[in-house]
């Protein structure tokens, strides 16, 4: 058997070693490989006699459904790159989306009609729409169902190569519009590999995943399993944790991938009524660190699992992991470089760093991003020259120090990117929103320390005289143009703002007062 070379190629394999097996599992309902194989390869073809054609880029703005993950593979099996779009995402940035992008077909469901069509309104040529479910206030959208029936089911010729895109993954920047992450064939091939290498996983797994298909700590639990050949067990999100505990029962779930504030829900629950998942044996958590008392409660509910702690960035997937087995002898690490890959730290000025000083991290390896779509300015911020004459290494802008044995541990950020819930926030997007609102003179946005987010997000508002505004306001008007976790969870109103000396907003001395006024 030759090796596989492209993402999509470990589907064709899993559905011909086991085509009756589940692949994934649906809010309870079980599709075969045999089946995924089938609706992809259908829809992958009614992509190409549209025009998708290898290297174009095709969006998906859907939940965790099933049309979501044929959606994935067919755009991959069509020639095509996929991004998915988290289906919180408000028009405006639906719309930047697809416009920088140049996406050729969007696929979407129908109960998110309201912001499709804000947001196709806003583009001078909008892409070709595929709907799933009730489509009526979409007139001009074609029928996902239709044309999984109507398509022939004939093999997919491209002549996609291992260096060609597989997928752009949005992330907030700086500049305050989001950044297309370009990752290959190769560079992904090459993390699911990885991830499936140090987390001992194998394809008799029935791995979890409540976090959305956009957030690419969720969309790889689903690139792990169809590499592997097991099966996913899909939830649209955690906000029933009692459903979800259901599932995994019925389902007898062997991984269970979460981010910090997933297991807090999970622990309160437990707290109320003891928890027990037996079958269990693999619990990671990624995001931000555990706190130190989740450790031996989690083990209360799954005593067979064990627990992992990693660090990773959308720009290379993942940068490290701790062995479970160090968890107690190494406290606050995140451990070592994952298998294949490099890490190294560097001072400010270029210089390698003693064992113990703290350093930017640099990362080295196949999974490296190619660079940011249409942005060579920020790739160039991220993408540094490597040890090797002609080779390019990532810069993660984030502070660590290293012991003598190589194990990190994260000190800070050192840019203003706000990492919350494992997502990334632009502070400059969230103020675009706050001075949007009618009476706002200056507004500005902080990450505060959250044991169980990472960050929080701060919003502080100055108001123009006389105007009066609530903190239930401010919060209710972000809502309505920005993904959740991007709303802040603090609006602190004040008088001034602090100014560097050319009267810009300083939040870095923001910060610093906000930390001073702080209880210890």
């Amino acid at each position: 058997m030759r090796p596989q070379r492209l993402l999509h190629e470990a589907l064709p394999r899993a559905a011909a070693a086991a085509g009756d097996k589940p692949a994934v599992i649906v809010e309870g309902r079980a599709y075969s490989y045999a089946q995924l194989l089938d609706a992809a390869t259908r829809l992958g073809g009614a992509l190409q006699a549209r025009g998708v054609a290898r290297g174009d880029r095709v969006a998906v703005y859907m939940d965790n459904t099933w049309p979501c993950v044929v959606s994935i593979y067919a755009i991959l099996m069509a020639g095509g790159a996929f991004l998915v779009v988290n289906p919180q995402t408000k028009a405006d940035k639906l719309a930047f989306i697809l416009e920088d992008s140049g996406a050729r077909i969007l696929l979407s469901d129908g109960h998110l009609a309201v912001e499709i069509n804000a947001a196709l309104a806003q583009l001078p040529a909008p892409p070709v729409l595929i709907c799933s479910g009730d489509a009526t206030a979409l007139p001009a959208a074609l029928a996902f169902d239709d044309m999984l029936a109507q398509a022939p089911l004939q093999a997919l010729a491209t002549p996609t190569i291992p260096l060609d895109l597989a997928a752009l993954i949005y992330t907030s920047g700086s500049t305050g519009n989001p950044k297309g992450v370009m990752q290959t064939h190769q560079s992904m091939l090459f993390a699911t590999g990885s991830l499936v290498d140090y987390l001992r996983l194998d394809p008799d797994d029935r791995i979890l995943c409540a976090l959305p298909l956009a957030f690419d700590y969720g969309l790889y639990q689903l690139l792990m399993s169809v590499h592997l050949g097991a099966t996913l067990v899909l939830e649209r999100s955690f906000t029933y944790p009692a459903q979800v505990f259901a599932r995994m029962r019925e389902f007898e779930v062997t991984v269970f991938p979460a981010v910090p504030t997933m297991f807090a829900m999970l622990l309160s629950f437990h707290s109320r009524e003891p928890l027990l998942f037996e079958h269990v044996r693999r619990v990671t958590n990624t995001a931000a660190a555990l706190p130190d008392d989740f450790g031996s409660r989690l083990r209360e509910v799954f005593p067979a699992a064990l627990i992992y702690r990693m660090y990773g960035l959308t720009e290379c997937k993942r940068v490290s992991y701790l062995e479970p087995e160090l968890a107690e002898s190494r406290p606050g690490s995140v451990g070592k470089a994952i298998p294949g890959t490099e890490l190294y730290l560097l001072s400010a000025q270029g210089e390698p760093v003693a064992p113990g000083e703290s350093g930017i991290l640099y990362v080295r390896g196949p999974h490296v991003m190619l660079g940011y779509w249409n942005r060579p300015d920020l790739t160039a911020h991220m993408l540094k020259p490597g040890k090797l004459p002609g080779e390019r290494v990532l810069c993660t802008q984030d502070l660590f120090r290293m012991d003598s044995e190589g194990f990190l541990y994260f000190v800070g950020r050192s840019d203003d990117i706000i990492k919350t819930r494992g997502e990334k926030v632009s502070p400059a997007e969230v103020e675009n929103v706050l001075h949007g609102i009618a009476g706002v003179r200056e507004a500005a946005i902080i990450g505060v320390p959250d044991e169980l987010l990472g960050q929080a997000i701060r919003a502080y508002v100055v108001l123009n005289p006389g105007v009066t505004l609530s903190e239930r306001q401010v919060r209710a008007h972000c809502s309505a143009r920005l993904e959740n976790f991007m709303v802040p969870r603090d609006v602190v109103f004040c008088e001034d703002l602090p100014k560097t000396t050319t009267g810009k907003v300083s939040r870095k001395l923001l910060a610093q007062a906000d930390t001073e006024a702080s209880p210890a």
